[in-house]
């Protein structure tokens, strides 16, 4: 018996409506390589390359219909192309001549052998295909990983602070389960920081030299979400001009984080559940499924347990991404941690804005940590970032600097703008103009005064 580890790795699929050729192809096949399938009927092609990859593909230029013009074969070549296509197809023909193998070629095949075949040239020539098909594979996934570049979390990862008792616990939490390839839930209310302990877990895992690629799924709209995760093919709808890999291509082999995860509708749980479940995707226009390779980190504020129970989110999916939870506790469950925040982002701030402030005063202290701080962490930041700016002088922050005391409830949404940047506003802007048209990028565009395409430019830069 043959020992497998002396076979080439690698699916080779024969198609030819001559049950002999079929069976001799196989015997002969079977003694090199790891995979290797037969098929009669060509119109079964479609569900053949739906279902597996294969790495070659040995296709009968005459079938039926007319047995020596080569129709047929050229048909479901283009066929096959347009399916998968990186493709490597090898057309076989006992009626071949120089002009119909220029052809070949010229439709796409990767190269033409003639019936019947020498064992050693058959040979020789798959083993070249195989080669060409490895490159083929090799240079999607460098375009993927390209466009994961784009959109990848690349910066340094911000230092997350707390020496309470809770966070002692998620920091625990995250050190067991970093290295491991468990998929993670990230339950908290916003502004606790779930996007830096998704960070934090990839940048201590296996995958950290590869990509963390964030989704923001309650700003992505039912009509786009396919395109955005999966990606899709040139042609896909009006403004698919080029193949796009979506985020899980971008994050194979790396981390894709899932935020706001509770926000998608039962139809987008659905479809994220197959992507999970499958470990593959389909690009939206094409019927290739995609293998993929990631760790999934998800996060959100809402109730997923009582959702599960109501209906609105699917157990089965609840299932999939919670192997391994972890709760942030919000920043009034970790008030001992309230004065070494805000001195660790008046440091921040003070550098960031050339300012000199020295301390923060005993009364603005107890003020801090009197406020409730709905917002937890964010709103401490964006609170602290402002009250750098508009302090009257470089001694020590005043509670009136905060707005604190008289008037204890901080106006959030007006912190927030005092303390965005310009990119920050854009993008803010952008989702906005989205939400508001549903989805509708051209009506979005007018709104906005961009045309479609500097709108998609942006889309692109924000990883929206």
């Amino acid at each position: 018996m043959q020992d497998k580890s002396d076979l080439h790795p690698g699916a080779i699929l024969v198609v030819d409506d001559n049950s002999g050729v079929l069976t001799a192809a196989k015997l002969f096949l079977k003694r090199h390589f790891s995979q290797v399938e037969t098929e009669r009927n060509p119109e079964n092609l479609p569900t053949l390359l739906h279902n597996m990859r294969y790495d070659v593909i040995l296709l009968d230029m005459n079938f039926t219909k007319d047995r020596s013009s080569g129709k047929e074969g050229f048909f479901w070549l283009e066929r096959i192309l347009q399916i998968d296509p990186s493709a490597v197809v090898i057309l076989i023909t006992a009626y071949g001549d120089v002009e119909m193998a220029v052809q070949a070629i010229k439709g796409g095949a990767t190269d033409f052998v003639l019936k019947p075949w020498e064992n050693e040239k058959l040979l020789a020539t798959l083993l070249s295909a195989m080669k060409l098909r490895a490159s083929k594979v090799e240079n999607d996934e460098l375009k993927a990983k390209q466009k994961g570049l784009a959109i990848a979390h690349n910066d340094a990862i911000p230092e997350i602070l707390g020496n309470s008792t809770a966070m002692r616990k998620v920091f625990e939490t995250i050190n067991r389960v970093a290295q491991t390839e468990a998929n993670i839930l990230i339950l908290g209310e916003n502004g606790t920081g779930k996007e830096l302990v998704a960070q934090a877990i990839h940048q201590q895992s296996l995958r950290a030299n590869e990509h963390f690629v964030k989704v923001d799924l309650g700003a992505i709209t039912e009509t786009l979400f396919e395109s955005e995760l999966f990606g899709h093919v040139k042609g896909a709808f009006t403004d698919a001009r080029d193949d796009r890999p979506g985020r899980f291509e971008a994050a194979n082999r790396g981390t894709i984080f899932l935020d706001e995860i509770g926000n998608l509708t039962a139809g987008l749980q659905a479809k994220l559940l197959s992507a999970l479940q499958n470990r593959v995707v389909t690009r939206v226009g094409s019927n290739q499924a995609r293998p993929i390779d990631v760790r999934v980190i998800s996060a959100t504020n809402m109730p997923l347990y009582e959702m599960v129970k109501d209906r609105s989110f699917r157990q089965d999916l609840l299932y999939r991404i919670n192997t391994i939870e972890i709760h942030l506790p919000s920043l009034r469950e970790r008030a001992e941690d309230i004065l070494l925040l805000s001195e660790h982002f008046l440091q921040v701030y003070n550098r960031k804005y050339n300012r000199n402030i020295s301390s923060i005063s005993s009364s603005l202290k107890k003020a801090l940590l009197a406020y409730p701080w709905p917002g937890n962490v964010r709103e401490l930041q964006h609170a602290m970032e402002r009250a750098v700016i508009m302090a009257r002088d470089s001694g020590s922050l005043q509670p009136d600097d905060f707005m604190l005391g008289s008037n204890p409830s901080i106006d959030v949404d007006a912190l927030s703008a005092a303390s965005m940047n310009l990119e920050d506003m854009e993008r803010e802007t952008i989702l906005k103009a989205i939400k508001k048209h549903q989805g509708n990028i051209s009506e979005a565009s007018k709104e906005l005064g961009l045309t479609r395409a500097s709108l998609y430019r942006r889309l692109e830069k924000y990883g929206i």
